[in-house]
Order: C-alpha cells, then sequence, then structure tokens
C-alpha cells in the first residue's frame, strides 16, 4: 500500500482535490498504477500524504465519476478496467430494444432534405490533390469562404472532422484532469463522455428561453472552471437559441475571468435563428465551432473552428500527430457547396421545413397541454410524468425517442422527467405523432405495461 500512495505522491503537483485526482490519472497513465488495483482507505491516503480526508474524498468523487475508479462493495476502490474509463451516455440515448416504425431518437437530419451531392460531385473541378504532408490543412478559398461568413470577426480557423471531433480535440488539448467545467444543461451525451473520460469536474447551467441563466453563471464562476461549453443557437436538446442581449451578458461576465468559452453551432446553416457567438466581445476567449453535416450530409463530416492562437494552437498539434488534415477533397466539395445557388436554396428549403414541422407538432402538443420550450432546431425537449414509462408507451406504438436522462449531468440526480423528439424525421402526420407523443408524456408506469 505505501508504494502504490508513493507513485501518487511522485505526481502530486498540488495538494487540491483536482491536484490528487491528476496524479492518480497520471499513474494510471504512466503504467505504475494498473486496473484492479486496490486503493487505500481514504484516512490512510489523506495521513501518508498529509492531505485532509475530506480532500482525498472529493478527489475520488472526481475520478469515480469519470470512470477511472470504482468502489465494489468489499472489494473496496480499485483502479477500473480501462476499456471502462468514460461514459456511455451516447450509447443509451439511442438505444431502443424493438424495431420502430418511426425512429425519432437520432437527431439527425432528414435524409430527404439534403443537397443532391451527386449534381454537384458530377460537375466537381479541381487541381490535383496536393501530394506533400506539409501543405496547409486548409485549403485557401475554402477558409476565405468561411470567415465571411463567421458570426464574428475571426483571425484563423482549423478544419476539422465534425463538431464532435473539433470538441474531442479541445476536451483532450486544452482541459487536465480535475478541472472544474461549466455546461449549458441538459447536454449533449457525447460531450459529457467525453468530459468523463477526461476525468473534469462538470457542473451544470441550467437555460432559460434567452440561453444560459445569467445568476447560475455568475455562482458557477466562483468555482474558477478551466472552461464554459455552450451551444448558442438550435441547442440539443431544447431548442434555445442565446439572444443578442444575453450572449452580451455573458461575454461581460467570462471577460472578467481566467476561462475560456467553447461554442458548439452543431446546426449550422439549417438553424432558423441567425449566428452568434460570444466571440464578438471577447474573441481572445472564445472557440467557436460550426459544423456542416447536418446542413449539408452527415456523410461530409466537415466542422470548422475558429479561436486565438493560444487556444488553437495546441489543437493544431494535437491534430498534426492524429488525423493531420480533413481530406482536401471533401474541403473541394464545401466550397463548391458553399458557392453553389442550387445546394444553398435545398439548405433555406430544408430549414424551413425543419422549422414548419417542429412548429406543427409544437402547437399539437400545447392544445393538449404539454408546454415545450425552444424555438429552433430539429429535437424538441419534451416533459413528461415518467421518463421510462413515456419511452415504452411509444415504442410500443412504433415510435422511437430518446430517453431524458442520458443529457443529466448527475447520474444519480436526474432533474424533471423529459424525452427528446427528433422533430425534423416527422415528415407527415404531425397531429397523430403530436398525440401519441402527449398521451406518452401522460403516462405512469402501470400504463405504459398495460396499453
Amino acid at each position: 500500500m505505501s508504494s502504490l500512495i508513493s507513485v501518487v505522491e511522485q505526481r502530486l503537483d498540488e495538494p487540491t482535490t483536482k491536484g490528487l485526482a491528476r496524479a492518480v490519472t497520471r499513474a494510471i497513465r504512466d503504467g505504475a498504477l494498473e486496473p484492479g488495483q486496490r486503493l487505500p482507505p481514504i484516512r490512510t491516503f489523506a495521513e501518508q500524504l498529509m492531505l485532509s480526508p475530506t480532500t482525498v474524498s472529493a478527489a475520488w468523487q472526481l475520478l469515480a465519476r469519470s470512470g477511472t475508479i470504482r468502489t465494489d462493495g468489499r472489494r473496496g476502490t480499485t483502479i477500473a478496467p480501462t476499456d471502462q474509463v468514460g461514459g456511455d451516455r451516447y450509447v443509451r440515448a439511442l438505444r431502443h430494444e424493438s424495431d420502430v416504425s418511426l425512429d425519432l431518437s437520432t437527431g439527425t437530419p432528414d435524409a430527404t432534405l439534403l443537397p443532391d451531392l451527386g449534381a454537384v460531385l458530377s460537375g466537381l473541378s479541381i487541381s490535383p490533390t496536393p501530394a506533400s504532408y506539409l501543405d496547409d490543412p486548409v485549403l485557401a478559398e475554402l477558409r476565405a469562404a468561411l470567415l465571411s461568413d463567421w458570426p464574428y470577426a475571426a483571425d484563423d480557423l482549423v478544419v476539422v472532422d465534425g463538431a464532435l471531433d473539433a470538441l474531442d480535440l479541445v476536451v483532450r488539448t486544452l482541459l487536465r484532469p480535475g478541472d472544474l467545467v461549466l455546461v449549458d444543461t441538459p447536454a449533449f451525451p457525447p460531450l459529457l463522455d467525453l468530459l468523463e473520460h477526461r476525468g473534469v469536474e462538470v457542473a451544470g447551467i441550467p437555460l432559460d428561453a434567452t440561453g444560459p441563466v445569467l445568476s447560475e453563471l455568475e455562482t458557477a464562476l466562483a468555482g474558477r472552471p478551466a472552461a464554459v461549453f455552450l451551444q448558442p443557437r438550435s441547442h440539443n436538446p431544447t431548442g434555445v437559441t442565446m439572444s443578442p442581449t444575453r450572449a452580451r451578458a455573458l461575454a461581460r461576465m467570462v471577460g472578467a475571468r481566467d476561462v475560456f468559452v467553447v461554442e458548439d453551432d452543431s446546426a449550422g446553416p439549417i438553424a432558423a435563428g441567425e449566428p452568434i457567438s460570444l466571440g464578438q466581445w471577447v474573441p481572445d476567449q472564445v472557440l467557436h465551432i460550426r459544423s456542416f453535416s447536418k446542413s449539408f450530409g452527415p456523410d461530409l463530416r466537415i466542422a470548422a473552428m475558429s479561436g486565438p492562437p493560444g487556444l488553437l494552437s495546441p489543437v493544431r498539434r494535437a491534430r498534426a500527430l492524429g488525423q493531420g488534415w480533413t481530406s482536401r477533397l471533401l474541403q473541394h466539395l464545401l466550397v463548391t457547396l458553399l458557392e453553389s445557388p442550387a445546394a444553398l436554396g435545398q439548405v433555406a428549403r430544408a430549414r424551413a421545413e425543419y422549422a414548419r414541422r417542429r412548429e406543427l407538432v409544437v402547437q399539437r402538443l400545447a392544445e393538449r397541454g404539454v408546454d415545450v420550450g425552444g424555438t429552433d432546431g430539429i429535437n424538441i425537449w419534451v416533459p413528461v410524468r415518467d421518463e421510462a414509462a413515456a419511452v415504452l408507451r411509444l415504442a410500443s406504438q412504433g415510435i422511437a425517442v430518446s430517453p431524458g436522462s442520458p443529457f443529466s449531468i448527475d447520474r444519480r440526480t436526474v432533474e424533471a422527467a423529459h424525452i427528446r423528439v427528433t422533430t425534423g424525421l416527422v415528415r407527415d402526420d404531425h397531429r397523430r405523432v403530436a398525440d401519441l407523443i402527449a398521451d406518452a408524456a401522460d403516462a405512469g408506469a402501470w400504463t405504459a405495461q398495460h396499453r
């Protein structure tokens, strides 16, 4: 036991909760601690490292939340198997056990509303693909096209393989285990999985109709977080879009502190709301991500991320050691799409159609006494009496939806029950679908099992 404590002590850079969590994580990464090893009791650890038991206990909570350690009854606290580190929220959000005729659980765009890539590809004329690994990873013409339509005057950007790739790069390169991170909540399950895997402490900032609640953010900022993650428009799952007034107030609050902001505009061009970014006021603290997967096609897998050199440089270095660059062929394709009146017209029609589908379902739900917040996007966040009962009832009627709990930051304390419904995939029969959702919203466990 003493040698185990010694390997942690060698890596302890500060006698705090975060410092201890980082030290344990480093010891695991270095191979000094192995899966299955049992950790000494909290009091023993505290005495030998001259820390308070409260500090050790809090560090263990951070590590347990990230899946790095686990408590297993009489076996005590052990190092978790490496294949179990991290979260599984994304898998749970999409899982359904039976076949369905209408899958509204995915959060993905309607394939029939995407631009016709065949027509664009057949007319694509490009120069030969660069032969050097050292060529600029971003095509000059794509950089120019993106920056000309960016929500603030960004100096530069990187092109990555979708919004989730950008989030992964940010989490891996700019956050350390034990850091405090603020996330607007309910939160995007894959982001929570990434943060848990990194071993950071996550706190939620609730939303109202115009964005993150200012009083809640002010309180949370007192904890000196390393980063704040926001979805500025078409928030998934709620459909909330930040107002310019709220964005300005948020920028004023974070601008007075040593914290960076990550904005995930994953809806991109299919969002009905205008692009918005705190980068208008605090560009040196903002990483802004815009995805083109939902607007031009999931298989395009392209997003762009802007930010100041101090934040983008580590991301670039990490990417150079991994993917290197996003295919320049795909970048040529995106440039062509962004300059094609036909493709842009299809995106505009899709944007209007998604808004129409959402409104039809939301209006009928309101008539049935089910109030849904938000104003934008392809998803709605539906309050229900019992999450499991609502999901089960809809599944029995051939409709799959996402349970709300994977969007919750704290696995143990789930807020008011909800389900996420991708209204962007409801092509017709909106009134009937809304009625089934309303019935499910009022279902209890008994009624769900006996219908």
